[in-house]
């Protein structure tokens, strides 16, 4: 065999789609097997890793009926189409491999919701790669499907900026661990379990973002925290759609009755649901969280209102008895009309001793509100951080 050609795979943000999984559906009376070509779809890109126990190698195919001399040897052949562009190219993709019509469409026609079916020689199987891409925190989905057969593996992918295979095909290329010296079916598990170990970063990012927004709500809640909230409730509802149907597929690659998947394999299988199930628990336990962040927001800004109506009724309650003696003393009455016309007018002490009840009135109400324990809430107050 040749040797192991490398190929960087680069993240090109401009590129990379993020996708709240919207299922395809076929335009009504559409012929069975019709593809949805999009017009800005890539054109695909096969790249097929040849690998035994002993070798392996991997090399850039330019036509489809290239991957004709690898698809019936002793070897597992891993051709990985990314791109889902020109109709043509994929119609003879499909003739290459024996795909039924129906099949061409799941994998062309994305996204498709997750599932696996059995074709008698062939499997398919249709997840959805959901990772985090680096600086983002908002998860990336993507539409991944198999094609299992005895000596082969077909995944097609929609874009070839990013994916989790990374470290299976340095499994292969480095002969790590026992991959090349199994079939094709523990090739399909090691892919399956690279998926579904992709979503656990994810939920790691969502909780750091709960948590950061349990803090924001208590202590600076605004309207701005109202709106991350909302996305963030939508964004996890995304990803439940994505990772439930999940669930079912790989259950139902344990129930299949299939030639193609051993039983050792299966166990291995059994491993990857468990991880499912686990990942659903921590996004159901974040759902619950986040419904109830709508509650702490709401309590938190009417705590808040609450707090700020005190510390106003304290300043006016404190300036009522000093307006009300202001007044008094603004009104205009000649003291050289009667004796009762406010003498104190005429005191030589008269405006010092005004001053003197003001402010021992004004330390008496603070005094009082003190004891009562009112300022000892106004000094928790919450400050706006920059």
């Amino acid at each position: 065999m040749a040797k192991f050609a490398t190929r960087d795979r680069y993240i090109n943000p401009a590129t990379a789609s993020r996708r709240y999984v919207d299922y395809a559906y076929d335009q009504p009376g559409s012929l069975p097997g019709t593809l949805q070509i999009k017009a800005n779809a890539r054109p695909p890109q096969i790249t097929l890793i040849n690998y035994d126990a002993t070798d392996a190698s991997r090399v850039a195919i330019a036509q489809p009926e290239d991957c004709t001399p690898y698809l019936n040897t002793d070897t597992v052949s891993w051709v990985d189409v990314c791109g889902l562009g020109q109709e043509a190219v994929w119609q003879r993709i499909g003739d290459v491999f024996a795909l039924h019509p129906v099949v061409l469409e799941d994998v062309v026609n994305v996204p498709q919701r997750p599932k696996t079916e059995n074709y008698g020689d062939q499997l398919v199987v249709v997840l959805h790669m959901v990772m985090l891409l680096p600086g983002q925190q908002r998860f990336f989905n993507e539409q991944v499907s198999f094609v299992l057969s005895p000596t082969y593996l077909l995944t097609v992918q929609e874009e070839a900026d990013y994916d989790c295979f990374g470290p299976i095909r340095d499994r292969i290329r480095f002969d790590r661990g026992h991959l090349r010296q199994r079939a094709a079916d523990y090739l399909l598990y090691s892919l399956i379990d690279a998926v579904v170990d992709g979503i656990f970063p994810v939920l790691e990012s969502y909780g750091e973002r709960v948590e950061i927004l349990e803090t924001e709500i208590t202590q600076t809640p605004t309207t701005n925290t109202l709106a991350d909230i909302h996305q963030f409730k939508r964004e996890l509802i995304a990803l439940r759609r994505s990772l439930w149907p999940q669930r079912e597929a790989i259950a139902a690659l344990l129930r299949e009755d299939c030639t193609l998947v051993s039983n050792e394999v299966k166990v291995y299988l059994r491993d990857c649901y468990e991880h499912v199930v686990q990942a659903l628990d921590m996004l159901e336990t974040y759902r619950e969280v986040a419904s109830s962040l709508m509650d702490v927001y709401l309590s938190s800004v009417s705590n808040k209102m609450n707090e700020v109506m005190k510390t106003l009724t304290v300043i006016s309650t404190i300036f009522i008895p000093l307006t009300f003696i202001a007044g008094i003393y603004g009104m205009n009455f000649n003291p050289d009309a009667s004796p009762w016309n406010m003498p104190e007018l005429n005191w030589a002490w008269g405006y010092p001793a005004v001053w003197l009840v003001m402010v021992a009135l004004s330390a008496g109400l603070i005094y009082f509100f003190w004891r009562r324990g009112w300022f000892e809430d106004l000094s928790t107050l919450p400050t706006r951080r920059d």
